[in-house]
């Protein structure tokens, strides 16, 4: 197996390879992330990845596969970035309280000779009705300010999801099935298990 070029700085998208048996190295790509205009959800979140993971090879070269990842939360059509501050975060918050939206998970991986490809996960959260109050306490923490839609899943936030109609480890962040697809094909992951 080779390893894997990890292109993200998000701790949870490592503990989710680690609990796979995914050996790789993580580095944290600075790309733009602005949005093209007209571009769609699904659209923006595939291209994001595939351009983490070209700047990975960029910076640390094409001697291994490379994954760059991007995950988006969708309400009404709106995509709901990280926020930019604690108000920011008790707004989408606030929004997103005792409604569904749609959390697209998109994976990128790029191996040595050029060959790439991709896969996008999308799967549907339902929130419970947030209190005004809980929504003040946590938008105070830190767990939702490097989050799309200011929540983290796996996290404290957790006790307010109803549902998830989808792939849990993608609204985290990075969809194992998918992802262990790609790893499968360049060659990072194999048939068996390892002990």
């Amino acid at each position: 197996m080779n390893e894997l070029l990890l292109v993200s700085g998000s701790p949870r998208r490592r503990e989710l390879l680690r609990m796979i048996g995914v050996p790789f190295e993580a580095f944290d790509a600075d790309i733009d992330e602005t949005r093209r205009p007209g571009e769609g959800p699904a659209d923006y979140a595939v291209r994001l990845a595939g351009e983490k993971a070209r700047a990975g090879i960029a910076a640390r070269g094409a001697d291994r596969p490379a994954l760059g990842a991007d995950t988006i939360v969708v309400l009404d059509g709106e995509i709901l970035v990280k926020p930019v501050d604690r108000p920011d975060a008790r707004v989408m918050l606030g929004r997103l309280s005792g409604r569904t939206h749609e959390v697209l998970s998109a994976v990128h991986v790029e191996r040595p000779d050029g060959a790439a490809r991709h896969a996008l996960n999308r799967s549907r959260v339902s929130f419970g009705e947030l209190p005004a109050s809980w929504v003040e306490g946590y938008s105070e923490l830190d767990e939702p300010m490097d989050k799309a839609g200011a929540y983290a899943v796996q996290g404290l936030f957790g006790q307010w999801i109803r549902h998830i109609d989808g792939s849990y480890s993608g609204v985290m962040g990075l969809p194992l099935f998918e992802t262990a697809e790609l790893l499968r094909w360049a060659g990072v992951l194999g048939e068996r298990p390892r002990a």
